[in-house]
Protein backbone atom coordinates (compact mmCIF):
# COMPACT_ATOMS: atom_id res chain seq x y z
CA UNK A 1 0.00 0.00 0.00
CA UNK A 2 1.47 3.32 -0.74
CA UNK A 3 1.90 5.62 1.82
CA UNK A 4 0.02 8.96 1.80
CA UNK A 5 1.70 12.36 1.38
CA UNK A 6 1.52 14.37 4.11
CA UNK A 7 0.13 17.77 4.35
CA UNK A 8 2.81 19.07 6.75
CA UNK A 9 6.70 18.18 7.34
CA UNK A 10 8.23 19.39 10.59
CA UNK A 11 11.33 19.42 10.36
CA UNK A 12 13.79 20.49 13.67
CA UNK A 13 17.58 20.70 13.54
CA UNK A 14 18.42 18.85 17.07
CA UNK A 15 21.85 19.80 19.36
CA UNK A 16 21.73 19.24 22.94
CA UNK A 17 18.25 18.85 23.30
CA UNK A 18 17.72 15.67 24.92
CA UNK A 19 15.70 16.96 27.92
CA UNK A 20 13.18 18.78 25.72
CA UNK A 21 12.83 16.71 22.66
CA UNK A 22 9.67 14.75 24.06
CA UNK A 23 8.23 17.96 25.04
CA UNK A 24 8.78 19.34 21.11
CA UNK A 25 7.12 15.66 19.47
CA UNK A 26 4.12 16.43 22.06
CA UNK A 27 3.49 19.22 21.47
CA UNK A 28 3.84 19.45 17.55
CA UNK A 29 1.59 16.24 17.86
CA UNK A 30 -1.03 18.01 19.99
CA UNK A 31 -0.74 21.00 17.26
CA UNK A 32 -1.18 18.75 14.02
CA UNK A 33 -4.35 16.77 15.65
CA UNK A 34 -5.87 20.02 16.52
CA UNK A 35 -5.15 21.12 12.42
CA UNK A 36 -6.52 17.46 11.28
CA UNK A 37 -4.41 17.11 8.91
CA UNK A 38 -1.77 14.35 8.04
CA UNK A 39 1.84 15.23 8.74
CA UNK A 40 5.42 14.02 9.56
CA UNK A 41 8.19 15.41 11.98
CA UNK A 42 12.09 15.12 11.33
CA UNK A 43 14.51 15.50 13.95
CA UNK A 44 17.86 15.80 12.68
CA UNK A 45 20.65 15.17 15.19
CA UNK A 46 23.36 17.51 14.53
CA UNK A 47 25.89 15.84 16.78
CA UNK A 48 25.68 17.47 20.45
CA UNK A 49 27.54 16.36 22.95
CA UNK A 50 24.45 14.72 24.89
CA UNK A 51 22.49 11.87 24.31
CA UNK A 52 19.78 13.60 21.90
CA UNK A 53 20.32 10.68 19.49
CA UNK A 54 19.27 8.27 22.40
CA UNK A 55 15.85 10.08 22.92
CA UNK A 56 15.36 10.27 19.45
CA UNK A 57 15.76 6.88 19.21
CA UNK A 58 13.59 6.06 21.96
CA UNK A 59 11.04 8.37 20.26
CA UNK A 60 10.97 6.87 16.84
CA UNK A 61 10.58 3.67 18.23
CA UNK A 62 7.09 4.06 19.14
CA UNK A 63 5.88 7.01 16.78
CA UNK A 64 6.56 6.07 12.87
CA UNK A 65 5.42 9.76 12.58
CA UNK A 66 8.96 10.81 13.83
CA UNK A 67 11.90 10.41 11.09
CA UNK A 68 15.27 10.22 13.06
CA UNK A 69 18.26 11.72 10.82
CA UNK A 70 21.98 11.51 12.39
CA UNK A 71 24.63 13.36 11.08
CA UNK A 72 28.21 11.65 11.22
CA UNK A 73 29.31 14.83 12.64
CA UNK A 74 28.27 18.60 13.50
CA UNK A 75 27.95 20.11 10.63
CA UNK A 76 25.59 23.13 11.93
CA UNK A 77 22.38 24.33 12.08
CA UNK A 78 21.74 25.25 8.65
CA UNK A 79 23.34 21.58 7.01
CA UNK A 80 21.02 20.20 9.20
CA UNK A 81 18.00 21.85 8.39
CA UNK A 82 19.02 21.14 4.63
CA UNK A 83 19.35 17.57 5.61
CA UNK A 84 15.35 17.37 7.05
CA UNK A 85 14.78 19.71 3.94
CA UNK A 86 16.26 16.60 1.56
CA UNK A 87 14.36 14.15 3.01
CA UNK A 88 10.96 15.98 3.49
CA UNK A 89 7.39 14.94 1.55
CA UNK A 90 5.20 17.40 2.82
CA UNK A 91 3.16 19.90 0.46
CA UNK A 92 4.25 22.20 3.53
CA UNK A 93 7.52 22.28 5.37
CA UNK A 94 7.65 24.19 8.86
CA UNK A 95 11.26 24.60 9.89
CA UNK A 96 11.38 25.36 13.78
CA UNK A 97 14.23 25.09 16.25
CA UNK A 98 14.01 22.19 19.43
CA UNK A 99 14.36 24.55 22.51
CA UNK A 100 10.72 24.99 22.40
CA UNK A 101 11.33 28.72 22.07
CA UNK A 102 9.70 28.56 18.82
CA UNK A 103 6.28 27.55 20.04
CA UNK A 104 4.58 24.71 18.24
CA UNK A 105 0.56 26.16 18.87
CA UNK A 106 1.74 28.76 16.27
CA UNK A 107 1.83 26.15 13.15
CA UNK A 108 -1.66 26.80 12.68
CA UNK A 109 -1.15 30.72 12.20
CA UNK A 110 1.30 30.17 9.36
CA UNK A 111 -0.78 27.58 7.69
CA UNK A 112 -4.05 30.04 7.63
CA UNK A 113 -1.75 32.32 6.51
CA UNK A 114 -0.39 30.26 3.65
CA UNK A 115 -3.52 29.01 2.58
CA UNK A 116 -4.64 32.98 1.42
CA UNK A 117 -2.03 32.42 -1.28
CA UNK A 118 1.30 32.63 0.24
CA UNK A 119 4.30 30.59 -1.03
CA UNK A 120 6.47 31.60 2.10
CA UNK A 121 5.44 32.54 5.71
CA UNK A 122 7.54 33.54 8.59
CA UNK A 123 7.45 34.37 12.04
CA UNK A 124 7.78 37.70 13.09
CA UNK A 125 9.32 37.50 17.51
CA UNK A 126 8.25 41.04 18.27
CA UNK A 127 8.74 40.18 21.86
CA UNK A 128 11.37 37.80 22.22
CA UNK A 129 12.41 36.49 25.41
CA UNK A 130 16.27 36.54 25.43
CA UNK A 131 18.69 38.82 27.08
CA UNK A 132 19.04 42.18 26.27
CA UNK A 133 22.60 41.40 25.05
CA UNK A 134 21.78 39.06 22.45
CA UNK A 135 18.52 41.19 21.18
CA UNK A 136 20.98 43.95 20.67
CA UNK A 137 24.05 41.21 19.07
CA UNK A 138 21.34 39.59 17.16
CA UNK A 139 19.64 43.32 15.84
CA UNK A 140 23.39 44.45 15.18
CA UNK A 141 24.76 41.22 13.63
CA UNK A 142 21.49 41.32 10.67
CA UNK A 143 21.98 45.31 10.02
CA UNK A 144 25.57 44.72 9.63
CA UNK A 145 24.57 41.15 7.20
CA UNK A 146 22.30 43.39 5.40
CA UNK A 147 24.49 45.95 4.12
CA UNK A 148 27.68 43.31 3.56
CA UNK A 149 25.63 40.71 1.98
CA UNK A 150 23.41 43.12 -0.16
CA UNK A 151 20.03 40.83 1.56
CA UNK A 152 17.26 42.52 3.81
CA UNK A 153 17.19 40.92 7.15
CA UNK A 154 14.86 41.41 9.78
CA UNK A 155 16.55 40.42 13.38
CA UNK A 156 12.88 39.66 14.09
CA UNK A 157 12.67 36.65 11.60
CA UNK A 158 14.84 33.49 12.10
CA UNK A 159 13.93 30.03 9.99
CA UNK A 160 10.75 29.64 12.11
CA UNK A 161 7.83 29.67 9.28
CA UNK A 162 6.18 27.68 7.08
CA UNK A 163 7.28 27.03 3.41
CA UNK A 164 5.42 25.78 0.43
CA UNK A 165 6.97 22.45 -1.29
CA UNK A 166 8.12 24.99 -4.47
CA UNK A 167 9.99 27.10 -2.46
CA UNK A 168 11.74 24.36 -0.57
CA UNK A 169 12.91 22.38 -3.93
CA UNK A 170 14.45 25.68 -5.25
CA UNK A 171 16.21 25.69 -1.58
CA UNK A 172 17.79 21.84 -1.63
CA UNK A 173 18.81 22.62 -5.54
CA UNK A 174 21.47 25.16 -4.26
CA UNK A 175 24.22 22.81 -3.18
CA UNK A 176 26.84 25.20 -2.47
CA UNK A 177 28.95 24.73 0.70
CA UNK A 178 27.41 28.29 2.96
CA UNK A 179 24.41 27.52 3.56
CA UNK A 180 22.42 30.16 5.55
CA UNK A 181 18.74 29.48 5.64
CA UNK A 182 16.74 32.74 5.81
CA UNK A 183 18.56 34.26 3.21
CA UNK A 184 18.27 31.23 1.10
CA UNK A 185 14.34 31.83 1.45
CA UNK A 186 15.44 35.70 1.02
CA UNK A 187 17.19 35.12 -2.39
CA UNK A 188 14.75 32.38 -4.33
CA UNK A 189 12.08 34.87 -4.32
CA UNK A 190 8.31 33.47 -4.18
CA UNK A 191 5.29 35.52 -2.67
CA UNK A 192 6.14 35.63 0.88
CA UNK A 193 4.53 37.09 4.04
CA UNK A 194 5.19 37.39 7.76
CA UNK A 195 3.32 37.25 11.16
CA UNK A 196 3.74 38.37 14.40
CA UNK A 197 4.29 35.25 16.83
CA UNK A 198 4.42 34.42 20.25
CA UNK A 199 8.03 33.53 21.22
CA UNK A 200 8.99 31.08 24.21
CA UNK A 201 11.45 31.38 27.19
CA UNK A 202 14.19 28.90 26.62
CA UNK A 203 13.83 25.84 28.97
CA UNK A 204 17.11 24.41 29.01
CA UNK A 205 20.36 25.28 28.45
CA UNK A 206 21.99 28.14 26.74
CA UNK A 207 22.19 29.16 22.98
CA UNK A 208 25.00 27.50 21.43
CA UNK A 209 25.31 30.62 19.13
CA UNK A 210 28.57 32.41 20.94
CA UNK A 211 30.13 35.62 19.55
CA UNK A 212 33.28 33.97 17.78
CA UNK A 213 30.46 31.52 15.97
CA UNK A 214 28.41 34.49 14.61
CA UNK A 215 30.59 36.18 13.30
CA UNK A 216 32.36 33.63 11.67
CA UNK A 217 28.76 32.80 10.15
CA UNK A 218 28.50 36.45 8.94
CA UNK A 219 31.65 36.27 7.17
CA UNK A 220 30.86 32.99 5.76
CA UNK A 221 27.54 34.24 4.66
CA UNK A 222 28.72 37.55 3.39
CA UNK A 223 31.34 35.84 1.07
CA UNK A 224 29.21 33.65 -0.12
CA UNK A 225 26.52 35.93 -1.64
CA UNK A 226 28.22 39.19 -1.97
CA UNK A 227 31.00 40.78 -3.35
CA UNK A 228 30.70 44.13 -2.04
CA UNK A 229 33.80 43.98 0.76
CA UNK A 230 36.06 43.52 -2.34
CA UNK A 231 33.87 46.59 -3.86
CA UNK A 232 34.64 48.22 -0.09
CA UNK A 233 38.23 47.36 -0.67
CA UNK A 234 38.34 49.24 -4.03
CA UNK A 235 36.93 52.38 -2.60
CA UNK A 236 39.16 52.53 0.45
CA UNK A 237 41.97 52.06 -2.22
CA UNK A 238 40.98 54.90 -4.07
CA UNK A 239 39.95 57.08 -1.31
CA UNK A 240 43.88 56.43 0.19
CA UNK A 241 45.28 57.38 -3.07
CA UNK A 242 43.39 60.71 -3.00
CA UNK A 243 44.48 61.76 0.57
CA UNK A 244 47.96 60.60 -0.37
CA UNK A 245 47.90 62.89 -3.57
CA UNK A 246 46.09 65.78 -1.61
CA UNK A 247 48.77 65.28 1.65
CA UNK A 248 51.90 65.21 -1.72
CA UNK A 249 50.49 68.49 -2.84
CA UNK A 250 50.34 70.27 0.33
CA UNK A 251 53.76 69.08 0.75
CA UNK A 252 55.31 70.18 -2.04
CA UNK A 253 54.10 73.67 -1.55
CA UNK A 254 55.40 73.92 2.01
CA UNK A 255 58.66 72.81 0.42
CA UNK A 256 58.93 74.76 -2.96
CA UNK A 257 57.99 77.82 -0.42
CA UNK A 258 60.54 77.20 2.04
CA UNK A 259 58.76 75.96 4.67
CA UNK A 260 60.14 72.70 4.97
CA UNK A 261 63.51 71.85 4.59
CA UNK A 262 64.17 68.28 5.71
CA UNK A 263 60.99 65.76 4.99
CA UNK A 264 59.54 64.85 8.98
CA UNK A 265 60.56 60.96 9.93
CA UNK A 266 56.84 60.80 11.59
CA UNK A 267 54.95 61.02 8.64
CA UNK A 268 57.25 59.00 6.51
CA UNK A 269 56.73 56.38 9.08
CA UNK A 270 52.93 56.85 9.31
CA UNK A 271 52.61 56.66 5.56
CA UNK A 272 54.22 53.24 5.01
CA UNK A 273 52.98 51.23 7.93
CA UNK A 274 49.22 52.32 7.41
CA UNK A 275 49.95 51.71 3.32
CA UNK A 276 51.00 48.28 4.17
CA UNK A 277 48.48 47.35 6.69
CA UNK A 278 45.78 48.27 4.25
CA UNK A 279 47.52 46.20 1.43
CA UNK A 280 47.16 43.56 4.13
CA UNK A 281 43.75 44.05 4.41
CA UNK A 282 43.12 43.68 0.96
CA UNK A 283 45.30 41.01 0.15
CA UNK A 284 43.38 38.96 2.96
CA UNK A 285 40.05 39.56 1.55
CA UNK A 286 40.74 38.48 -1.65
CA UNK A 287 42.58 35.39 0.01
CA UNK A 288 39.60 34.76 1.92
CA UNK A 289 37.42 34.46 -1.48
CA UNK A 290 39.84 32.79 -3.32
CA UNK A 291 39.54 30.14 -0.39
CA UNK A 292 36.09 29.55 -0.07
CA UNK A 293 36.38 28.99 -4.15
CA UNK A 294 38.77 26.38 -3.19
CA UNK A 295 36.54 24.69 -1.16
CA UNK A 296 33.63 25.34 -3.45
CA UNK A 297 35.57 22.88 -5.80
CA UNK A 298 35.86 19.93 -4.11
CA UNK A 299 32.31 19.20 -4.58
CA UNK A 300 32.59 17.43 -1.13
CA UNK A 301 28.88 17.01 0.03
CA UNK A 302 27.77 19.38 2.57
CA UNK A 303 26.46 16.42 4.93
CA UNK A 304 26.62 12.90 5.77
CA UNK A 305 24.04 10.54 7.21
CA UNK A 306 25.41 8.10 9.68
CA UNK A 307 21.56 6.77 10.39
CA UNK A 308 18.11 6.94 9.65
CA UNK A 309 14.86 6.15 11.09
CA UNK A 310 11.34 5.01 9.97
CA UNK A 311 12.48 7.01 6.88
Amino acid sequence: MEKKIPVISVVSPVYRAEKTLDELVKQIKEEMKRMNVSYEIILVDDCGPDKSWEEIENICANDITVKGIKLSRNFGQHYAITAGLDKAKGEWIVVMDCDLQDRSDQIHKFYDEALKGYDVVQGRRENRKDSFFKRTFSWLFYKVLAYLSGYSQDNTIANFGIYHRKVVAAIISMREVIRFFPTMVAWVGFKKTSIEIEHAERSEGKSSYTFSKLLNLALDIILAYSDKPLRIMIKLGLLTSFVAFVYLVFNLYKYLSGQIIVMGYTSLIVSIWFLCGLIMLMLGVVGLYIGKTFESTKQRPIYIIDKMINE
